[in-house]
């Protein structure tokens, strides 16, 4: 429980059904995190605390704070440095729900003494299980919503035990039902997530300033630290020219930012590694997929084959613009999360 609309819906709704529910909120942190305001992860958290609380007590079941504010640094944010220090691109969020939210925070309430059989959240996602007997992750009903993208990396284990009690829902449905239900939260402002933040206060120094560089390595300006950028970024280049330029790579190893034209981000294929499957076990043949590089995209149709090491390689149909290093990429089967994994 968030303390937001969503996870306190999720509750109501499980309470209504006959479920014996239990509230729990993740504290991710503490005094001795970085001050950074905003987003899931900061110091307005004990505020959303606050407000779990009060709706956990309106709906008569028990509540508890999880300090996972250690797993949290170690699993989320010393993740999140060193992969923008490494001129990557990472999805926090992604990490967080396998590693921490879904799972550390699960196996902590347990060994604190809360007995449960599901673990239920307010995400817009749908579950179902599918003719293979696996679990299948679908796309929630509301496609301005729908979270999906962020729970690719559950494992069979963890989908297992989960229940979304908002797949099925608009938005704007669980807005009406969080007045009819008297939560007292429909006026909090909507839930952001890790990147809603201030997230350049995570590092020890705003980043060390460099060359700004066209492909050829001829220096046109200088960045203020590549923790600033990313594949495709077209605004704060500082760089005058006669025509638009973008991020087309950041090169950690000279602290350079590489610009170029539109068409110079273009790409027909990428390789992806770190893969988590949902539908099978493992990929063994090409498969025709839509992909998502965003959890807002609306997605690029492409192909899908085994690569060396249980990577994979994914062909577009046409050139797009493709996810940057780093960045997670999630493949579809019309509203079903096939997997996916981490761009190489």
């Amino acid at each position: 429980m968030s303390g937001g609309v969503d996870s306190s819906v999720a509750a109501a709704l499980l309470v209504k059904q006959g479920y014996i529910v239990t509230g729990v909120t993740m504290k991710t942190w503490d005094d001795s995190s970085p001050a950074c305001p905003g987003g899931c992860f900061g110091m307005g958290q004990e505020d959303g605390i606050e407000s779990a609380r009060r709706v956990a007590a309106k709906l008569n079941i028990p509540y508890n704070v999880i300090d996972l504010a250690g797993e949290f640094k170690h699993q989320v944010l010393d993740y999140f440095y060193r992969e923008y220090m490494s001129g990557n691109t990472p999805n926090p969020c992604v990490r967080c729900n396998k590693l921490v939210k879904f799972g550390a925070l699960w196996d902590k309430a347990l060994a604190s003494g809360i007995e449960a059989d599901f673990f239920a959240s307010g995400h817009y996602a749908r579950l179902e299980r599918g003719d293979s007997r696996r679990y299948l992750l679908k796309k929630g009903r509301d496609e301005k919503k729908d979270q999906s993208y962020f729970l690719y990396g559950l494992t069979q284990d963890q989908l297992a035990r989960t229940l979304f009690p908002l797949g099925g829902y608009l938005k704007q449905e669980v807005r009406k039902l969080c007045v009819e239900m008297e939560l007292g939260v429909e006026t909090r402002k909507e839930s952001q997530d890790f990147a809603g933040g201030d997230y350049a206060a995570l590092f020890d120094s705003k980043g060390v300033p460099g060359p700004v560089v066209d492909k050829l390595g001829n220096i046109l300006g200088r960045h203020k630290g590549i923790v600033y950028y990313t594949r495709g970024q077209r605004r704060g280049l500082s760089v005058t020219s006669e025509y638009p330029l973008y991020v087309i790579d950041i090169r950690a190893e000279t602290n350079s930012v590489v610009v170029g034209r539109l068409e110079d981000l273009y790409t027909v294929k990428q390789i992806v590694d770190d893969v988590n499957w949902i539908t099978v076990e493992s990929l063994n043949e090409k498969v025709r997929v839509t992909t998502r590089i965003r959890s807002s995209h609306a997605g690029y149709k492409a192909v899908i084959s085994p690569a060396d090491n249980g990577k994979v390689l994914v062909t577009y149909e046409e050139p797009q613009i493709g996810a940057a290093r780093g960045q997670a990429i999630v493949f579809y089967d019309g509203d079903v999360v096939l997997g996916g994994g981490i761009v190489k």
